[in-house]
């Protein structure tokens, strides 16, 4: 993204007064180092104002005056900037909200209509097709599809129904067809919608502990220089060289991390953004901050390293069958399957050359998960049937015929190779077996391998036996595999690793997937989830893509190492600062100080503005890199810092010179 894509439909005029709003000293007390700018302005302002009025020489001090102004204003551009980057999106959100309505059922039966405004928790509300959602909510009757365009931005309609895990909706969504009964979550201010608002409104938005720590870290650091500036002056009265309190108040704020000072709370808050933006609600700041320091990550194995449904990938017929014999009744036993597996049995003996259609005479057996299997029975007494492999054992020793041994080898051997089999038999005659395959993700095995560069442990957690989760996870490249997970041993696997200190992250959309979500350090839930997930996690996809997890690592990390890097620049660019402003305050009286103008600054007092106007202006050039982030690399901790005080730190040590000595060469032409 450029810089000129990030100020895109900014206002400066509106940007200007916001920032001048922010003057007021109960704005600027929340950031100590501007607040410290904001004072040393005054001073200066006063001491131009006082030496005007003595007739004594003032235009240097009103120079010094309008530069640290600028500064202040610079740094409360930033945080308005960063902000109004949300606005826009809050506002959005704000107009979906207005003007729903809602239909609630009464204790007597009766359905009264009310503003959406009134519902509260438990209410039931009745939905129908056309109709917006009035509240956030689960569907406890009926199924629908429904359009959740105005919170996620994708226009494909998605099935919602009562009884699964999919039974969750969010306010301002359109349901497109059926009629559903939803149960009220939250109270009015509560929502989701709220919640996203609240997100992007600085008001509201909560420091995070990290951010806090730098800020005491940057306070102290302030106070230190100011102690140190302060000794200054009977040291130049001791040399002969009395120095002016607006020099001073210059050197301070050059020798200040003014810079990271001025632009943290735009950085805190471009993380947030950038993570609303993913289609990630977070509930505090917190919970994207701990996503960049995760140590273990777990994850299901069904939608988030794979697609989420297994597919049919071979026909493995018995000793002495055809193939095509296998695939015709593979495909006449499937016609009666709904399911996703079975549509891709279909789709698979199609691609492979089967014409056989659906025998208008035939009694099919639709499968349900009861019996474990489908079938057809066929007029001329021949009886199919697909299925897991103990049903279909069953119905061929129910029909008189024999299980064979090689139908158990051939089960073994598609279990080895990750996938799941099914049997298919006519009558009392085993066929074959057909493999359903959990196809991986692509690009998934990259981002493990990303992720473990980075230092994050992955553990894939999931309900197939030993076999098939190990060549799962062999073809995915995790870490680790647990097979056979019960939500108790989810629960025990978290502490277990909490207890070795390291931080934890999963996610989950079920009710059973509660408690590990909320034992988690960042607990991802799925927006089409239930409730009870939601309220237990720390961050909601709207999305509902449980991959999203892998995204929320990584830009918890881009915050942190954003945060770093311009922490890092700031402190570098203080000490090229110092060792131009020094020599030019005593240079006058100790005229062997000039060997240390290595620039060759025009003049003392050119070296001082030239100084504290680099210092202003870096802000606002760092303002694009901030609200963007710095770009994630692979690479541990210690790789990142190295690279960190590399390309940041010699980069700020560097810049100054140069872009100091222009200014200079710019001031000495203007004056």
């Amino acid at each position: 993204m450029s810089s000129r894509s990030l100020l895109t439909g900014i206002k400066p005029f509106p940007l200007f007064l916001e920032s001048c709003k922010r003057l007021a000293p109960w704005a600027l007390a929340r950031n100590p180092v501007m607040m410290v700018v904001a004072i040393g302005t005054v001073i200066t302002f006063v001491f131009a104002l006082l030496h005007y009025s003595q007739g004594l020489p003032w235009r240097l001090e009103m120079v010094l005056f309008l530069i640290l102004l600028a500064t202040v204003l610079f740094a409360n551009g930033a945080e308005a900037l960063a902000e109004s980057r949300g606005r826009a999106h809050a506002n959005s959100l704000r107009e979906t909200r207005q003007n729903l309505t809602a239909r609630r059922r009464g204790t007597n039966g009766g359905v009264d209509e009310i503003g959406a405004d009134a519902l509260r928790r438990g209410d039931l509300i009745e939905v129908a097709a056309g109709e917006l959602i009035p509240a956030d909510g689960e569907i406890v009757e009926g199924a629908a599809t429904i359009n959740e365009s105005a919170i996620t931005g994708e226009s494909a309609p998605v099935l919602r129904e009562a009884g699964t895990d999919n039974s969750g909706v969010s306010a301002g969504t359109k349901v497109l067809t059926d009629r559903i009964v939803i149960k009220v979550s939250n109270d009015p201010g509560d929502s989701l919608l709220d919640r996203m608002i609240a997100l992007v409104e600085s008001a509201k938005r909560q420091r995070t502990p990290n951010e806090l720590a730098l800020s005491v870290l940057l306070a102290a650091m302030t106070l230190i220089f100011l102690v140190v500036v302060t000794a200054l002056v009977p040291m130049g009265d001791f040399l002969g060289a009395p120095l002016s309190v607006p020099l001073l108040v210059a050197l301070l704020v050059c020798l200040i991390p003014t810079t990271i000072g001025g632009l943290l709370p735009a950085i805190g808050i471009a993380g947030m953004e950038r993570a609303l933006r993913a289609n990630l609600v977070a509930k505090s700041g917190k919970a994207v901050e701990v996503a960049g320091s995760i140590d273990t990550l777990l994850l299901d194995k069904t939608g988030t390293i794979t697609l989420g449904d297994r597919r049919a990938t071979a026909f493995l017929p018995l000793p002495g069958v055809e193939q095509s014999v296998l695939r015709e009744a593979a495909c006449l036993a499937s016609f009666a399957d709904p399911t996703p597996e079975g549509r891709s049995i279909l789709t698979l003996a199609l691609d492979q050359g089967t014409t056989v259609a659906a025998n208008e005479h035939a009694d099919f057996i639709e499968f349900s998960a009861h019996t474990r299997l489908s079938g057809a029975d066929l007029p001329e007494g021949r009886q199919l049937r697909k299925g897991a492999t103990d049903a279909i054992r069953r119905f061929v020793e129910e029909q008189g015929g024999h299980y064979p041994d090689a139908t158990d080898d051939l089960v073994e051997q598609v279990a080895r190779k990750g996938a799941t089999p099914l049997v298919v038999a006519e009558n009392r005659r085993v066929l074959g077996v057909i493999a359903l395959s959990d196809v991986i993700k692509p690009g998934i095995r990259e981002r493990f391998a990303r992720l473990r560069e980075a230092g994050v442990r992955t553990v894939m957690i999931t309900g197939d036996n030993p076999l098939t989760a190990a060549a799962i996870g062999a073809e995915a490249g995790v870490d680790d595999v647990v097979a056979e997970a019960t939500p108790e041993r989810k629960l025990a696997l978290i502490r277990e690793e909490q207890s070795k200190g390291r931080l934890v992250a999963m996610m989950g959309d079920g009710t059973n997937d509660a408690p590990a979500l909320a034992q988690a350090d960042l607990g991802l839930a799925m927006n089409s989830g239930t409730q009870a997930a939601k309220e237990a996690g720390n961050i909601v996809d709207l999305d509902s893509d449980p991959g999203k997890l892998l995204e929320v690592v990584e830009i918890g990390k881009q915050l942190l190492i954003t945060r770093g890097a311009l922490t890092t620049f700031s402190l570098a660019n203080d000490v090229a600062k110092y060792f131009v402003i020094l020599p030019a305050l005593f240079v006058v009286t100790l005229p062997g100080l000039s060997v240390l103008n290595l620039l060759g600054l025009h003049s003392p007092d050119s070296a001082i503005l030239s100084a504290v106007l680099f210092n202003a202006l870096i802000i606002p050039a760092l303002i694009p890199f901030a609200l963007r982030g710095v770009q994630v690399r692979p690479g541990s901790a210690d790789a990142t810092l190295r690279r960190n005080l590399l390309v940041f730190g010699l980069g700020g040590l560097l810049l100054p010179f140069p872009a100091i000595k222009l200014i200079d060469l710019a001031l000495a032409w203007m004056l």
